[in-house]
């Protein structure tokens, strides 16, 4: 099986509310992405928050951990093929406007931290944040 890393970040606005993004139109996460060849974690996980909503502005606060799974299928299904581990770090940012930046995650929303859970399409996606709401 094909082992591969992802970074991403918890966003957390002046209102308490947290950051999720659209993925292909389809499903919905908390911003993450691939590391590009040179890139830090940090800095890797700044770069798809921004492409993924259009957020420059990025306090880092402090790493949230790992976990992983495999990433989803067209049909929302489990690649089996392959299994990624994700880190994930706690961001504040200012309010501003959402504007995507990357196409294949056309749209960004500010949700309350209480309808997250609901709200993320992948299991494995849910479980983290849930173990880690009362940290944030």
């Amino acid at each position: 099986m094909k082992q591969t890393e992802s970074v991403g970040g918890v966003v957390v606005n002046n209102e308490g509310k947290i950051l999720v993004v659209s993925q292909h139109g389809r499903s919905w996460s908390l911003p993450k992405g691939h590391i590009e060849r040179g890139e830090d974690y940090l800095t890797a996980a700044k770069r798809e928050i921004y492409e993924e909503s259009g957020i420059k502005e990025l306090v880092f606060i402090k790493e949230l951990g790992s976990y992983q799974r495999h990433p989803m299928l067209i049909d929302n299904s489990d690649d089996l093929s392959e299994m990624k581990t994700i880190y994930m770090f706690l961001f504040k940012a200012e309010d501003g406007e959402l504007q995507p930046i990357d196409k294949e995650n056309p749209e960004a929303r500010w949700i309350d931290k209480e309808d997250i859970a609901g709200l993320l399409t992948h299991q494995k996606d849910k479980e983290f944040f849930l173990s880690m709401i009362n940290v944030l």
